[in-house]
Parts: C-alpha cells; sequence; structure tokens
C-alpha cells in the first residue's frame, strides 16, 4: 500500500497536504485523453496539409497546395473579369461624358471612392479635407484648375515628382534663404499678401511698402491682384484659403524658404485609365469641381 494512500481512500494523494486537505492523484478521464490524443494527431496532420512551419523566406506549403493568397487572387480576377466590360466603358468615354451617363456615372463614383480611401485618403484624409500642405478636395480653391481634364491630368502624371516627365511642374523662389529679398523687405511683402485676403497686418505701416516688393517680386506668378495663375499653380492669396497657413509667421516662411510640394503620379503601375477616371469623377464631384469650357 502506496505511503500516500489510506484505507479508506480508494485513490492515492499526490503527497500534498494543505491544513489537512489532500490532494488526490486521480488519473484523467479516459475520453479527455482520447480527445486530447486527437488533437495532437490533427494538429501535425494539419500542419503536413496547410502552410505551417516558418522558414527563412517562406512557410512549407503543405502537401494541399492550397494558399490565401491564391483565393483571394483568384477572387480579385474574377471581380475584374466581371467589371471589365463597365471599365472599358469608362477607359474609353469622354470625360465630360460620364456625368450624363447614370450607370457609367454611379460606377464611377462608387469605384473612385474605392480607389480613394486606398490611394489618397493618406494624404488628402479620408473625408477629403486635406490638411497642413495637402489640398481640401472639397472646396472650390484649385492649384492646377478643377475640371475633369485638369483633375485628370494631375492625378496622372503627380506635381513636382521625378517619375513622370508629364508631372505638373513650378517653384517657388526661396526669396530669404537665396538672398532674393532683404529682411526687410519679406517683412512688408507678407504684411501686403495679409491684406489681400482681408487678414489684419502684423504692422500695418510695412503694407505699402510690400505692394511695391509684390508687384515687383510677386505679380509675375500671382498676378497683379494676387488672384494667382493656374497654369503654374500659383495660389489665389486673395480667397483666405492657405495651403499651409495664413498667419504672419507662416506665410513668413513660405516667402523665405519657398514650398515645393510632390504628388507621385498615379497613372502607369499604380492604376489603370479606368480607376484614374473613376477616382476623377469622385473627387470632381465632392463639392468643388467645375463645368469644363466646352460645357
Amino acid at each position: 500500500m502506496s505511503d500516500h494512500k489510506k484505507p479508506d481512500q480508494d485513490y492515492e494523494t499526490t503527497g500534498h497536504e494543505w491544513d489537512g486537505i489532500r490532494e488526490y492523484n486521480k488519473p484523467l478521464p479516459k475520453w479527455w485523453l482520447m480527445v486530447f490524443y486527437a488533437t495532437i494527431i490533427w494538429g501535425v496532420g494539419y500542419t503536413i496539409a496547410y502552410p505551417a512551419w516558418p522558414g527563412v523566406k517562406s512557410a512549407t506549403a503543405g502537401v494541399l497546395g492550397w494558399s490565401t493568397r491564391a483565393d483571394v487572387a483568384a477572387e480579385i480576377e474574377a471581380q475584374e473579369t466581371t467589371l471589365a466590360p463597365i471599365n472599358d466603358r469608362l477607359a474609353s468615354v469622354e470625360l465630360t461624358a460620364i456625368a450624363g451617363d447614370p450607370e457609367l456615372s454611379n460606377y464611377a463614383i462608387n469605384a473612385g471612392g474605392a480607389v480613394f480611401r486606398t490611394f489618397c485618403a493618406q494624404c488628402h484624409g479620408s473625408g477629403a479635407a486635406g490638411a497642413k500642405g495637402y489640398p481640401n478636395l472639397l472646396d472650390d480653391d484649385w492649384l492646377w484648375g478643377g475640371t475633369m481634364e485638369d483633375i485628370h491630368t494631375t492625378i496622372s502624371h503627380g506635381i513636382r515628382n521625378e517619375q513622370d516627365d508629364e508631372a505638373r511642374y513650378s517653384e517657388m523662389p526661396a526669396f530669404g534663404r537665396d538672398g532674393l529679398l532683404e529682411p526687410e523687405q519679406i517683412d512688408q511683402v507678407v504684411n501686403y499678401v495679409m491684406t489681400l485676403s482681408g487678414e489684419t497686418p502684423a504692422d500695418a505701416e510695412l503694407v505699402q511698402a510690400g505692394a511695391a516688393v509684390f508687384a515687383d517680386n510677386c505679380a509675375a506668378c500671382h498676378a497683379e491682384d494676387g488672384t494667382g495663375d493656374r497654369s503654374q499653380g500659383a495660389p489665389n492669396l486673395t480667397d483666405a484659403i492657405w495651403l499651409y497657413g495664413g498667419d504672419f509667421g507662416t506665410i513668413r516662411e513660405t516667402v523665405v524658404n519657398a514650398r515645393f510640394g510632390v504628388m507621385p503620379p498615379m497613372g502607369g503601375a499604380r492604376l489603370s485609365e479606368a480607376e484614374i477616371r473613376a477616382v476623377a469623377t469622385y473627387v470632381h464631384g465632392l463639392g468643388g469641381g467645375e463645368a469644363d469650357a466646352a460645357e
């Protein structure tokens, strides 16, 4: 008889005792052990049949050759095949004709929204309201134009990037950093620029002198009245809509060091022509899109 078993007990104890309470050393139920062993066998079989064991570059493929990536790729291919006819129509129709075709317009807006959330929201925000340095696409203020053709060109080729030779390009001089203007001249023109949009200048006494500095150095791009020039991507300085900020310090920083925002080209390997047209339609319909000259 075991030292851990008493005559009045059916099972041995583990020998542990706490406050007179002894721990039984009972065997596990057979059904539980059978289930446990079955799970071990099933687990081993699973790692043989399906991708499981990690390697240096990839996991074991599994004898069944199953792949979640392959399944997703097959689903995408099937979806693309289904949508091919309407995508072909979207890619070939005149840009200005998309809005007049209810079926095509509805598809473009929905597809364009998906493209926007995937490729554009990182900079312009999920709601397209933009952020500092990233344009708000909900208003009617456009640096390069807000027609369907303008938006399509901007999306296709981007802005000031090195990947596309047809990218929209302009460059503001760094008037302070490159010594084109003296510090006092910069203060003068910044105060003048603030008045163009109805803001209170930091020093009203410098406004008149700033007007002369503006006419000599800034009007060539921003126009004599400060309304800008879309052919150069030169902002309208009279509408109180600022890409980087409209306070004295921010405008002064812009004049001193200039700005050089870059947008990547979305054409080519990134998006198909149908996808570009879809997202152009979506952006055009957000609230700030403009009618083409031919309309």
